[in-house]
């Protein structure tokens, strides 16, 4: 049966394509999740910003300035704190200060973002493309007179070993690897999904956000405060894309790149889209771009036989690349006019008082 549907031109290579990613899932699962983290806390960081009617395009340029900041810390922080680890995941009380400032510059970069969006009512594409543009320069700048020194860093964050008895269980047990055997940063982001679903849908303050974002002149008459709710709202998500940027430079590495986003935060505004701007569908969409993303040495290391394998080999590595960008572009494509964002998103409120 399987032959018989590989064998039909096009199609069967899509059915190859799926059967090839079904037979390597527990190899890949665990570098999938790993990559979606940036992305996955991005797209967090663009649903609490859209559901309260801010749209953010400086995600990107805040996941820098806190990847720069993270790692910058951590240089400067080891001789005054040491690198001796705790028990758990290896951190070092340099590393856990590091993260805090990492996420706190988060927070300070998008509350310049709210500032500008919310009281100066400037548009906010323009804003955030400021914030990018301005976080490329500064930290593109500042870590080539760093890296003139040639210093080390703090180290980074290690993963946990979970239990022979979970990972060696038939059919379930790479499940299992996948989501335990991870960094602190990474197994957070599973956790941060899972309870921003339940509290944008299941309490007083969601209703409130998704009000905000939807009708907030209605929303203030019966008391909420739209002004106030949407500065909380985006200074959490900047906190979201704090533990983002952090992640590229104190737990994938322990280093920090000029550009090291990629793009991975333009790819986030995707995801939230395709997710339909809850936390649990963007999640899921990070994880499907992270899969494009990770192909290319998935497929180096693992590749696949028949007529795909030799389609594959005839490919250039750019193509590989490229592959993420591609498919987000595609994706989104096939959405528009079916993805519906907040009423209110990206449109500055005037008080009643002062309209």
């Amino acid at each position: 049966m399987d032959q018989a549907l590989y064998g039909i031109p096009i199609v069967g290579l899509v059915f190859e394509f799926i059967g090839y990613l079904i037979a390597i899932a527990p190899i890949i699962a665990p570098i999938v999740l790993k990559a979606s983290v940036p992305i996955g806390f991005a797209a967090l960081c663009g649903v609490m910003c859209e559901r309260s009617g801010v749209v953010n395009i400086g995600i990107e340029g805040t996941m820098l300035v806190a990847a720069f900041v993270g790692w910058t810390a951590g240089v400067y922080l080891v001789p005054v704190l040491g690198s001796d680890p705790l028990p758990l995941f290896g951190a070092t009380p340099t590393l856990l200060v590091a993260l805090l400032l990492a996420v706190l510059s988060g927070v300070v970069v998008s509350f310049v973002h709210a500032w500008l969006s919310i009281s100066v009512k400037a548009d906010q594409i323009i804003s955030g493309t400021i914030i990018n543009i301005a976080a490329f320069g500064i930290t593109g700048y500042l870590i080539s007179l760093l890296s003139i020194s040639s210093p080390e860093g703090a180290g980074q964050f290690a993963k946990i070993t979970p239990p022979k008895e979970l990972t060696s269980l038939p059919f379930v047990g790479w499940i299992f690897t996948t989501l335990l055997n991870q960094g602190p940063i990474t197994i957070s982001l599973l956790f941060c999904a899972f309870f921003l679903q339940l509290y944008l849908f299941r309490s007083r303050w969601g209703l409130r956000t998704r009000a905000v974002g939807e009708h907030p002149k209605a929303a203030e008459t019966v008391g909420i405060d739209v002004i106030r709710l949407r500065y909380r709202n985006v200074l959490i998500g900047g906190a979201f894309a704090g533990m983002g940027g952090a992640f590229l430079s104190m737990e994938l590495s322990n280093s920090f790149q000029a550009g090291g986003t990629a793009g991975r935060g333009f790819i986030a505004l995707a995801a939230m889209i395709v997710g339909r701007w809850t936390p649990l569908g963007a999640f899921g969409a990070a994880l499907l771009f992270s899969l494009f993303l990770t192909l290319g040495q998935t497929i180096t290391f693992v590749p696949p036989s028949g007529d795909l394998g030799e389609l594959v080999k005839a490919l250039p590595a750019q193509v590989f690349t490229a592959l993420p960008y591609v498919v987000t572009i595609v994706v989104l494509a096939g959405l528009i006019g079916r993805s519906t964002p907040p009423a209110a998103d990206g449109k500055p409120y005037e008080r009643e008082a002062t309209a």
